[in-house]
């Protein structure tokens, strides 16, 4: 579904969008997958292993910003990133040979889903290379209005910008003052509904708030070569092996020679990136009361 000129963008950028990979058939089922979800947040007011709230919800009217782990939560969207098309794309950018490290449903609800301050993955989850990469699939049709994800080409290839706050703790993203020039070149990942967009894991990115009448849901996952380790050890090795999404288990991580800054001392307020971002001095987006 890409093209050699599709490769070399994303090499010289860091970022692509891929049209119409998912059909409208997955779509419907994706979107009732989520409401039905959503439905069962209504159950707890505190975050949970599936759930990240929005500020604001109630039983009543429950609002939520995040499902972590999705592939863990409903086998349907552990099918996705595992379905040919994507598989396709992934190996041209990636090599033969992928793990998945993750994967996040980001929920912009309308008129108050949470932005997500500047930041580079790399800073999260470094591993001994980076080829690394978030893949971005819109669940809803995406424009200027609904808070779509910003990306700046080129910087997949620069600095690994400080992510601590002013106590030297993880703070999970970037004082904007540092990268004003860098966010005045960021372009938007948009498109229609079953779109994919593929940013490099170093690449500097951000969203701000929807304030539009519309939903923005965005279906991450992160996946990496399956000689790329994380730098912060592997727990569990079948688990580790579970994850993999082609190819046979590594046991020699391929080392190169990629700018690293550890995610220590851990953030103060441990969770999602929500929960980490928030106790920042400094923002950039504006944020729902």
């Amino acid at each position: 579904m890409i093209t050699a000129k599709d490769v070399q963008t994303y090499q010289r950028d860091g970022v692509i969008v891929v049209p119409d990979v998912l059909d409208s058939a997955t779509l419907s089922q994706v979107r009732a997958v989520i409401a039905e979800l959503v439905a069962g947040s209504a159950k707890t007011l505190e975050h949970t292993d599936v759930y990240d709230l929005e500020p604001g919800h109630t039983a009543e009217n429950p609002r939520v910003r995040r499902i972590k782990a999705p592939h863990k939560v409903h086998k349907l969207f552990d099918e996705i990133v595992r379905s040919d098309p994507v598989l396709g794309i992934l190996k041209k950018l990636l090599g033969p040979c992928l793990r998945l490290h993750g994967s996040k449903l980001n929920m912009k609800s309308a008129q108050y889903g949470s932005p997500v301050e500047w930041h580079q993955d790399w800073a999260f989850y470094p591993h001994t290379n980076d080829d690394v990469l978030a893949v971005g699939v819109l669940l809803d049709d995406c424009d200027l209005a609904n808070g779509p994800m910003l990306v700046t080409p080129g910087t997949h290839n620069r600095e690994v910008w400080s992510h601590h706050g002013e106590d030297g703790c993880f703070a999970g993203l970037i004082d904007p003052d540092t990268i004003k020039d860098e966010i005045e070149r960021a372009v938007p990942c948009m498109g229609k509904a079953g779109s994919i967009s593929f940013h490099h894991v170093r690449a500097l990115h951000g969203s701000a708030m929807n304030t539009s009448d519309r939903p923005r849901n965005l279906l991450l996952y992160e996946v990496a070569a399956s000689d790329a380790w994380p730098l912060m050890g592997v727990k569990d090795f079948d688990e580790f092996n579970s994850r993999l999404l082609s190819g046979d288990p590594v046991i020699a991580p391929r080392m190169t020679n990629v700018p690293v800054r550890l995610p220590l001392p851990p953030a103060k307020r441990q969770g999602s990136i929500y929960e980490t971002q928030s106790a920042a001095k400094k923002s950039y987006f504006t944020r729902a009361a």
